[in-house]
């Protein structure tokens, strides 16, 4: 189980004091939802226009970690809605990182959840059951892999082998 989640941290911070460690993807993110910092350790998803394993993902307990989903930087569908946020928000997920898009963004602005995407589009996913989990994911210039630890905030997005402090 994952350390009890506290936001009191910044980016920028850690780059400094852990910069031969951590690596920060290259994306300019759009961040969506109220919590505007959260961390905890990566669940990885790789998808491409279907959302049935971010579904999958957001079903199971997620205690305090960050989904990271690979969603291949698809401009076309939507990887998250709020339907999946709060179904994310009730089984104790921090936060997500999509590389892609969601929907509803609008409602998910009002939900204490946090979410750094490329952007938003109201087209859905289809739903083909197609994708990987649990593997390492890379975008932006970063590798994501199962376990370590995110962090996101307004300036960003790092990723480290282990907890930061």
């Amino acid at each position: 189980m994952a350390p009890p989640m506290t936001n009191d941290f910044a980016t920028a911070d850690l780059y400094d004091d852990h910069a031969a460690t951590v690596q920060s993807p290259q994306i300019q993110w759009v961040h969506v939802g109220q919590r505007a910092s959260f961390h905890g350790p990566a669940f990885t998803v790789k998808v491409y226009e279907d959302n049935s394993l971010v579904r999958e993902a957001f079903g199971q307990r997620g205690e305090g970690r960050v989904l990271v989903i690979d969603g291949g930087g698809s401009m076309r569908r939507a990887l998250i809605g709020d339907r999946l946020v709060q179904l994310a928000i009730d089984n104790g997920w921090a936060g997500a990182l999509v590389y892609g898009c969601i929907r509803d963004r609008a409602v998910i602005d009002g939900m204490d959840f946090g979410i750094h995407c490329l952007g938003t589009t109201p087209c859905k996913t289809q739903k083909r059951g197609e994708g990987q989990k649990g593997i390492a994911v890379e975008f932006g210039g970063a590798r994501f892999e199962p376990g370590h630890w995110v962090y996101a905030d307004a300036d960003g997005v790092l990723v480290a082998p282990q907890v930061l402090t």
